[in-house]
């Protein structure tokens, strides 16, 4: 008979193979990383998710905290869920401190530097939160279909895009780079919007729609920026050193001034500058800067 048949109802699925191998493997890829023996933990993504929902509960209580909140009890309700949010976020980053560090068990010095992080982070949500109010507005104004900015918060992926990047690019400034990450990525699971947490985006930004927007880290966006879906702030080429390894932390990506619009599926590469008031049409391929209220179109670079 086939040992694949159920015995006593059991099939072999030849798991304790598999096990092994797997098992193999981890220990080979641990090896080559010098982790073999206690490999840091990295932060959790399933916990980042958390923190997320509730400082989206924090910065708009009335909108995406508790539904019977009133007046007497958001102040609490802001400040308990805050305090346990920054314990768990302080957590998430000295995970991340350990891990570059390659430390075992716990170093007071990622101990403390987690602490003054989670606290600079936490100082810093009310000026996420003023952003974030010119993002809403912004995209309420753009867009004739909103009927009113409560709508654009609850409904618009294009903002939840940009809560998750204006609270991650804190992160990826204070010094938790990894972090910050997981958070975009979240994001871009969610939305279909990938924003690298290093990308600089000023206020009142607007992605109309916004599945496959990507923009890359060293971008640069200026104020009232508006981008349809599918656009792409990308680099152009990537530098290697003299042993054939990509350099890291080059500015590739372009700058994007003061009141541009670019239209859906547009893809912009290289360290450019976009400039003021311009406006790129639909699917235009560009590689080369634009002087100030240029408008650019697949006829025109034809």
């Amino acid at each position: 008979m086939n040992d694949f048949y159920p015995l006593n109802g059991y099939y072999d699925w030849g798991i304790d193979s598999i096990v092994t191998e797997l098992r193999d493997l981890r220990v080979q890829s641990l090896e080559s990383r010098s982790r073999r023996h206690n490999p840091p933990k990295l932060p959790s993504r399933k916990e980042l998710q958390v923190i997320l929902e509730g400082l989206g509960a924090v910065l708009f209580p009335n909108r995406l905290g508790l539904p019977d909140l009133n007046e007497e009890g958001i102040d609490y309700f802001v400040g308990h869920t805050l305090e346990n949010l920054l314990r768990n976020l302080y957590k998430q980053i000295s995970r991340e401190l350990h891990f570059v560090s390659g430390l075992q068990g716990v170093n007071e010095a990622d101990h403390e530097q987690a602490i003054i992080i989670a606290r600079q982070f936490a100082a810093r949500l009310p000026v996420a939160r003023k952003l974030l109010d010119t993002d809403i507005q912004a995209a309420y104004e753009g867009d004739p279909a909103a009927r009113s900015p409560d709508e654009v918060l609850v409904c618009y992926p294009g903002i939840t895009a940009i809560i998750h990047h204006r609270l991650a690019h804190i992160l990826y400034e204070l010094g938790a780079p990894l972090v910050a990450r997981i958070i975009s990525e979240i994001a871009h699971s969610a939305t279909g919007i990938d924003i690298h947490p290093g990308a600089q985006i000023g206020d009142s930004f607007f992605i109309d729609h916004g599945t496959g927007v990507v923009i890359g880290e060293t971008a640069v966006i200026g104020k009232r920026v508006r981008v349809y879906q599918a656009v792409t702030l990308g680099a152009k080429r990537f530098e290697k050193d003299s042993s054939g390894l990509l350099v890291k932390g080059m500015a590739r990506h372009p700058i994007v001034e003061d009141d541009v619009v670019i239209y859906a599926g547009a893809t912009i590469l290289g360290r450019i500058t976009i400039g003021k008031g311009s406006t790129i049409g639909g699917n235009v391929w560009l590689t080369h800067s634009v002087p100030s209220g240029s408008s650019i179109t697949q006829a025109h670079l034809a």
